[in-house]
């Protein structure tokens, strides 16, 4: 996917959204620069199918040799498919963040949450902020 294409949550989450079957879906990830930020990723916790969640809500965590960190959902809604690859599989969380590293579909109960997130290019200037 091409980040530029993507929304972005405060807390470093992109979103891909589509339509399927009439219902939207948002895929989530981490995005590049939290990657980078959390450096030697050895763990994640994937959120459970099924799970209704909010947005800003945290629904998993990654673990590196630094520190543990919360994933947040960046809209509301359920919890229809996980990365089954991925705790087996980290390095695509660097390799491959805005693709194969993808961590959940989310089914929206709530499009208006997608109001609240950021596009690339803000995104971009937030990361610049953090960097210094």
């Amino acid at each position: 996917m091409n980040p530029e294409e993507l929304k972005f949550a405060k807390t470093h989450e992109w979103v891909s959204i589509s339509e399927n079957e009439g219902q939207t879906i948002a895929t989530v990830g981490i995005s590049a620069f939290a990657v980078e930020a959390l450096t030697d990723l050895v763990f994640i916790e994937l959120p459970e199918v099924g799970r209704a969640v909010n947005m800003d809500e945290s629904f998993c965590e990654v673990e590196s040799v630094k520190a543990v960190s919360d994933v947040y959902a960046p809209v509301a809604g359920t919890v229809v498919a996980v990365n089954e690859t991925l705790p087996d599989t980290l390095e695509l969380l660097s390799s491959d963040p805005y693709g194969n590293g993808w961590i959940a579909k989310i089914k929206l109960s709530d499009e208006a949450t997608l109001d609240d997130l950021l596009d690339f290019e803000s995104y971009q200037k937030q990361c610049e902020e953090e960097a210094h």
